[in-house]
């Protein structure tokens, strides 16, 4: 009896242990601070979007625009960033989206006055992943490709504004992005060169949309 009433006493606390753990509970919360210095979050890729570049040739209407896309968003494969960061997609995207644009179009464009143009850099002007397709799109179909075309006044994808710096000589022009989540982009595009009466197909790589 007495070694059981001794391994309970050995379990309470000193009474030095025992009147801080009181105070801590009479103690208030504190008050958050609203206006600390929050820190950023990392980015988490393993949530990023992903394509695993199943051919799937599909029209999609998003923000009043229809576009025609050859992939889409998947759950598995390559990360959007991953695709942008290697030289080598850029010639693998023309070469799987031009057949797609002759199927949709017509394969003689260069008789038909058509020219391909894309969406303002923003963040990677010194190497615009859509910029170096439209490139190899121009070069493979024989058409024009007018860079710069816009240009945007602010970064932002959403509701962005575009001002025109260069207006395509051509009647009919393709409107390339490389990828499409929201269609505000594209919607853009339509706003600032529909005025002109031109005839505009907007095309994508990758759908970013489940």
């Amino acid at each position: 009896m007495e070694s059981y009433v001794d391994g309970l006493l050995t379990d309470v606390p000193e009474s030095a242990q025992l009147s801080s753990l009181l105070t801590d509970l009479d103690q208030p919360p504190q008050p958050k601070d609203l206006f600390a210095v929050q820190q950023r979050r990392s980015w988490d890729k393993s949530v990023e979007a992903r394509c695993d570049f199943s051919y799937r040739l599909r029209m999609t209407r998003r923000s009043d625009v229809n576009f025609i896309s050859i992939w889409h968003k998947t759950v598995h494969g390559r990360t959007l960033t991953d695709i942008k960061a290697d030289p080598a997609m850029v010639e693998f995207c023309a070469t799987n989206i031009v057949p797609a644009i002759c199927e949709t179009i017509g394969h003689n464009l260069d008789k038909g006055g058509w020219c391909i143009c894309t969406s303002p850099k923003r963040r990677h002007k010194a190497r615009n992943f859509a910029t170096l397709i439209s490139e190899r799109i121009a070069e493979s179909l024989a058409i024009p490709f007018y860079e710069d075309v816009a240009t945007c006044r602010t970064r932002q994808r959403v509701n962005a504004v575009f001002d025109l710096n260069v207006l395509p000589k051509e009647p009919n022009i393709i409107v390339f992005d490389d990828f499409v989540t929201t269609g505000q982009t594209l919607a853009a595009m339509k706003q600032l060169l529909a005025p002109y009466r031109k005839n505009l197909v907007f095309f994508t790589c990758i759908d970013n949309k489940l």
